[in-house]
């Protein structure tokens, strides 16, 4: 595989950063940072779920959230959100949401306590979520948790992982993702599992996302760009988590990210200055300090990877991005 001159990142931290955090932050701050993200050069946007909010009440203002968002869209920004079931699949629908991920575990274990439900009975539940989807011509992607590890089985094997995308490949799936939940994936992992949907989706654009819970995130970004792969999930300053995967850790962060690809001539189209903006109000939203190694730096020189690269970043699922 070639590795891509250029890099679509999708900055999930409204929905990824926030879920685990215990302060509720308030939809017109969460707005007034998707405007920061936005106005530094992302184009691709998670910004929440519509899941139970009894469950995850930080998610609860998902539908208000993405229709004041939803004029960016009209300047090639995409915004998505995660559904679990047809009836979050309604509620994006009537939220007039115009790409959903459906997200379903890769194990057992992380399955049952995800979804309460064994994988083929959460399969169907998905399935008439993508069925909702395609009748209001919504855009939907799939996305496996536990790609590579999950906290109760171990290790996933590729072509289990395999065989849980396909039917919703079969079903019309845009684009694939592939999550690292734990962050305890390695870079012979990430090749094994990715080679492994690549080969059998060779059509469908992939998305990876990792966690950074043992540092090994940028090894698997590495990793991960040598196969091809040309989409990358992020959350500013490393927040995030899953509060139903026991040892989650944070995101990789999506300045760190940034900072990488540009350090190895990838380009992006985000400015990193401009990125560094969103810190401030971020940290001030959940009330602590950020992990990202550049959340802990002042400055990155232009010379070694601050400003935007002077390629252009790609078209929206353009390659092997999502």
């Amino acid at each position: 595989m070639v590795r891509p001159q250029a890099v679509t990142v999708l900055d999930a931290t409204l929905r990824d950063g926030l879920q685990i955090e215990p302060a509720i932050v308030p939809t017109g701050v969460k707005a007034a940072l998707a405007e920061k993200l936005i106005a530094a050069g992302l184009k691709q946007l998670e910004i929440g779920s519509f899941v139970n909010p009894k469950k995850v009440p930080q998610m609860a203002d998902t539908d208000d959230l993405l229709r004041r968002l939803q004029t960016h869209e009209n300047d090639g920004v995409e915004l998505f959100t995660l559904v679990f079931n047809r009836k979050g699949a309604e509620r994006a629908a009537d939220a007039g949401a115009k790409n959903i991920k459906l997200v379903i575990s890769a194990s057992e274990g992380h399955s049952r306590a995800n979804s309460d439900a064994p994988i083929a009975q959460a399969t169907e539940r998905l399935l008439a979520a993508a069925d909702c989807a395609r009748d209001h011509g919504i855009r939907f992607d799939i996305t496996t948790a536990v790609s590579f590890i999950c906290p109760f089985d171990g290790i996933t094997a590729a072509d289990d992982l395999v065989e849980v995308l396909r039917p919703f490949v079969d079903a019309g799936a845009h684009g694939i993702g592939i999550a690292d939940t734990i962050g305890n994936a390695n870079p012979t992992l990430v090749r094994t599992n990715t080679s492994a949907v690549l080969e059998a989706f060779p059509d469908h654009p992939l998305n990876l996302h990792l966690h950074d819970t043992y540092n090994f995130g940028m090894a698997n970004v590495i990793a991960a760009l040598e196969l091809g792969v040309a989409s990358f999930d992020s959350a500013m300053g490393g927040l995030g988590g899953c509060p139903f995967a026991p040892g989650a850790a944070g995101n990789i962060g999506t300045d760190d990210l940034v900072h990488l690809l540009h350090r190895e001539g990838v380009a992006t189209g985000i400015d990193v200055e401009a990125l560094a903006e969103v810190r401030e109000p971020l940290i001030a939203a959940v009330g602590h300090e950020l992990s990202s190694s550049l959340s802990q730096i002042p400055a990155v020189p232009a010379a070694f990877g601050g400003g935007v690269t002077s390629a252009s970043a790609p078209a929206a699922h353009e390659g092997a991005g999502r």
